[in-house]
């Protein structure tokens, strides 16, 4: 039983991950994000991006707040002892 919190963390941040990478990789595609899937990706993501972009200074046509995100889920993940 004292695994359970560890483990659903784990799996919440994997399935975070997979989601950042997943709209990384559409919108290399489709950034119009017109396909539910794709429109999926974006509504589960811009609450976490919006914010870390909000606190970015632009960068015009590149958007790093995918990468920021990656390295903050790493850290604290990192300092939660889940990854």
């Amino acid at each position: 039983m004292g695994a359970f919190l560890p483990n659903f963390l784990r799996l919440l941040f994997f399935a975070f991950y997979v989601l950042l990478l997943g709209r990384v990789l559409i919108s290399w595609v489709n950034p119009r994000y017109d396909s539910p899937l794709a429109r999926f990706l974006y509504d589960t993501t811009e609450p976490i991006l919006q914010p870390i972009r909000r606190a970015l200074p632009s960068t015009g046509m590149i958007d790093f707040s995918p990468f920021v995100a990656f390295i903050l889920l790493s850290i604290l993940a990192a300092a939660l002892k889940i990854g």
